[in-house]
């Protein structure tokens, strides 16, 4: 590990959970803004859907679940289901199987594995 990524490790689990939730938004805030920047692609992370989940937590999981899709790409369509669930009444479980196709599309979309 470069010297840099074990300081921020360090950091990272010396902070409070809240203050490790902040560090990683903002790490994820700059990371959208780097220009140009390749995501090398990988395998979905496979974090767990939990039992009961707001769209919002959804869209932040399945985020962090498909690093290599970049957000450009997601920013129309999450918004139209957010606006479905927020202003149509449309169920969040609903909501959230729909993110969760929409994700492996755009993975598989982007490993030339979609069929």
């Amino acid at each position: 590990m470069k010297p840099m990524a074990q300081q921020l490790t360090e950091i990272f689990d010396r902070l409070p959970e809240q203050e490790q939730q902040t560090l990683l938004d903002f790490a994820e805030f700059l990371k959208s803004r780097a220009p140009d920047v390749e995501a090398s692609i990988e395998e979905p992370l496979g974090l767990p859907r939990p039992d009961e989940e707001s769209v919002v937590s959804a869209i932040k999981r399945l985020k962090k679940n498909y690093p290599m899709i970049p957000q450009k790409d997601l920013l129309h369509e999450t918004s139209d289901f957010m606006m479905q669930h927020m202003m149509q009444g449309k169920p969040a479980d609903i909501i959230i199987d729909e993110l969760e196709i929409l994700f492996e599309a755009k993975y598989l979309k982007i490993t030339g594995s979609e069929e």
